[in-house]
């Protein structure tokens, strides 16, 4: 378990990281000892230090959601991050140059409340505070190097934890659902790189329904004494693997149905 001083020095490295977009080296090497709560506690001093400096926030995301991504990480939870107000880029807009360090992306089922929650709660009870689902592109960054250059050990659920849970920005579609009225399972999207396709999937691969993101969400939440409110956003959780998004890359998302989103990198 890290001591105070040591997750402060953590949490002010990540920043400087990102304000700088140098990534630093793996936490989970510095520190062979952290522990998920140590990895929280990184996060919730970033969110204390952004907060103080005007940021607000909007939203939450969940990761790891997939049993490919948890066997690849040798864990068997989920993780989260937060969703600050300067992550929200617009549908069909551009991300400009310079802005992340390695961007990438995933499609997901973004869930917008219309009712706090936070503790054991069930599916039904997820889907009564819901106001409506649409569509959404995650873009993922990493303030962390994702191998060590002399070790070659990979980044572990502590850094990216410790990283936001690697989260840099949201798109959310146009569209609006009621959730009641969607097979989540069902939804799914053909995700185009520059006019190709390169990825697809389905919703059923975020724990066999998207809705039991949130559950497990608002479970976690409420251990570290925090909520999701009313009027915020929240990532349930990517069911394509990560696309790498370059400089003059173009993506876009046809949910079918469902919608459509799309953000191009300058």
């Amino acid at each position: 378990m890290l001591s105070a001083p040591e997750i402060d020095q953590a949490a002010v490295d990540l920043l400087e990281a990102e304000a700088s977009r140098r990534q630093i080296g793996l936490l989970s090497l510095r520190h062979p000892a952290i522990t998920l709560d140590d990895a929280y506690a990184i996060q919730s001093a970033q969110m204390a230090r952004k907060l103080a400096a005007g940021r607000r926030i909007i939203g939450w995301k969940i990761g790891l959601t997939s049993k490919v991504m948890q066997e690849a990480l040798g864990i068997d939870t989920p993780d989260s991050g937060v969703i600050y107000d300067d992550m929200d880029f617009a549908d069909g807009g551009l991300v400009p140059a310079g802005r992340f360090i390695q961007p990438r992306i995933e499609t997901e089922i973004a869930f917008v409340m219309k009712a706090p929650i936070a503790g054991e709660m069930s599916r039904d009870e997820v889907l009564a505070a819901t106001d409506y689902v649409a569509p959404a592109i995650e873009i993922l960054d990493t303030r962390i190097l994702r191998i060590d250059p002399e070790t070659r050990q990979s980044r572990r659920i502590f850094d990216t934890v410790a990283d936001n849970a690697a989260n840099g920005g949201i798109v959310l579609g146009r569209a609006r659902h009621d959730p009641n009225d969607v097979d989540l399972r069902w939804v799914g999207a053909i995700v185009a790189k520059n006019g190709e396709v390169v990825a697809t999937g389905l919703g059923a691969a975020v724990l066999n329904d998207p809705a039991m993101g949130i559950v497990w969400l608002a479970r976690r939440m409420g251990q570290y004494g925090q909520r999701i409110e009313a009027g915020q956003v929240v990532l349930a959780g990517s069911f394509i693997g990560p696309v790498e998004c370059p400089p003059g890359t173009r993506i876009a998302a046809d949910y079918g149905p469902f919608g459509h989103v799309s953000i191009d990198f300058e």
